[in-house]
């Protein structure tokens, strides 16, 4: 008998645990990460780009399918998942999965959601399908990991893994809930997965929408399968498939199938508890300590963050522009500002969206602070990179002291998890001001029990319109 091919096994496995059901741990992560993604829809309300994403989606019409947060009215499942998608991602506040360095639930949750609403799916079949749509994107992102180079060769090929799998993994999570074939909506995702991460280096806003777009592919190759188009079942390993053309041939098939439907990643995967992107996490941790150890600002002379040598060109270079963000988005990938923040104190759970503005990126007792830091490599930090994110920071204080911070796990991933009241004070803080208490308690109680729901309409429909996005 043939062997089945990456794709069929990824196929089995997802019709398996959607038609048995998934572990307790599973689906309970499963819904605290609707909660968080929702939180974040909700939140980025504030950027320019959302209102211009959701603009967009206003003028394409169609079909009233399903419901995109802010947007009064239903649109195509298929522009809900978008919306949302881009929504979840903006703010560099939602989970990541180590060592793929992957965020799943920005494109799998809100494609799951529009497909759900679209078919009339109840919260149990949700549940199962975003709990496999996650799963077969972190495997797939596994599966571009080299652990002999201690990077992603999806990120090292300049590759955002993010949007790549998570249409992959989207498609999964769509599939399940229309009813078509899994591995024909792999086959027809592949070919519109994609992600450039070069704005992460030198500015621009165009990863916000990736993760919209991956949603929106997984959405729509679903419903195409659903009208009869068909893919190939090598798609994946194929001689000119997903692994050939994204990772020319380096890949390794067996994260993809090892322990498939008996080992779970979804749980293990890392919530944000700072919105900035995950390198800067635990500088901000050290920054907090200093400041617990009672050190002001104007003790500092100066400041070295040794960081994983691989995650330096992202927050740590060009020196100059980190040291002087302009602009909130660029103060969420810089090293100096994740200190200075920090050291300071702010919101949230340590550090919240209101101190990442565009304000406090210039104000200047910052900008002194972020002045006298240097980000470098360190082989602590290399040796344990990527399953962690790690900081080793050194302070010299004025008066010649020097103090160290190790902070070598990052809080919200299973070493040091965040607990059900911190999750909620996250969403509490993501929806401030745009969601009346009311409504945010309903989705917060819709969420954390959606396996148990009729559907999704009492968890979107309080969400349709928040308070700043009336007409």
């Amino acid at each position: 008998m043939t062997e089945p091919t990456l794709a069929q096994q990824l196929g089995e496995f997802a019709e398996k645990a959607y038609a048995d059901g998934v572990p307790d741990d599973v689906a309970v992560s499963v819904q605290q990460r609707v909660l968080d993604v929702l939180g974040l829809c909700v939140a980025a309300h504030r950027l320019p780009t959302s209102a211009a994403a959701l603009g967009h989606v206003r003028d394409q019409g169609g079909h009233p399918q399903a419901t995109a947060v802010g947007v009064r009215g239903r649109v195509t499942a298929a522009q809900a998942a978008f919306a949302n998608g881009v929504l979840a991602h903006s703010l560099d506040y939602d989970d990541t999965h180590l060592p793929s360095v992957l965020h799943p639930s920005a494109s799998v949750v809100p494609a799951a959601l529009a497909a759900a609403e679209h078919a009339g799916a109840s919260g149990a079949q949700t549940v199962r399908a975003i709990a496999v749509g996650l799963e077969v994107a972190v495997r797939l992102g596994m599966a571009g990991y080299d652990d002999d180079l201690g990077n992603s060769v999806f990120f090292e090929h300049g590759q955002h893994a993010t949007s790549i799998t998570g249409a992959m993994g989207s498609a999964v999570a769509a599939s399940l809930l229309y009813g078509t074939d899994v591995v024909d909506a792999l086959g027809l995702t592949a070919s519109m997965a994609s992600g450039v991460i070069e704005a992460n280096r030198t500015g621009g806003t165009v990863k916000r929408l990736h993760c919209g777009l991956a949603a929106q592919a997984g959405v729509n190759a679903a419903q195409l399968v659903r009208r009869g188009f068909t893919g190939p079942p090598t798609v994946l390993e194929g001689r000119f498939g997903f692994f050939q053309a994204w990772l020319h041939g380096q890949f390794f098939p067996e994260a993809v199938s090892d322990g498939l439907g008996e080992e779970w990643s979804v749980p293990g995967i890392f919530f944000k508890p700072y919105p900035a992107n995950h390198f800067t996490h635990t500088t901000v941790d050290a920054g907090r300590a200093f400041r617990e150890r009672g050190i002001a600002p104007d003790q500092v002379a100066s400041v070295v963050i040794g960081v994983a040598g691989s995650t330096v060109r992202t927050i740590g270079e060009p020196i100059e522009v980190k040291r002087a963000p302009e602009t909130g988005y660029q103060a969420q990938f810089s090293g100096p500002y994740a200190f200075a923040a920090g050291l300071l104190g702010g919101g949230g759970l340590g550090t919240g969206l209101d101190d990442y503005s565009d304000a406090l990126a210039q104000d200047p007792q910052r900008r002194a602070l972020m002045a006298k830091v240097d980000v470098v490599a360190d082989d602590e930090c290399n040796a344990i990179y990527p399953f962690q994110f790690p900081a080793v920071v050194t302070l010299t204080t004025t008066s010649g002291e020097t103090l160290v911070e190790k902070v070598l796990t990052n809080r919200g991933g299973p070493a040091r998890p965040l607990s059900d009241d911190e999750l909620a004070t996250k969403f509490r803080d993501n929806v401030a001001g745009r969601l009346d208490a009311g409504a945010a308690d309903a989705v917060r109680r819709a969420a954390l029990d959606l396996r148990h729901a009729d559907g999704v309409t009492d968890l979107l429909s309080p969400l349709a319109v928040p308070k700043e996005t009336h007409a």
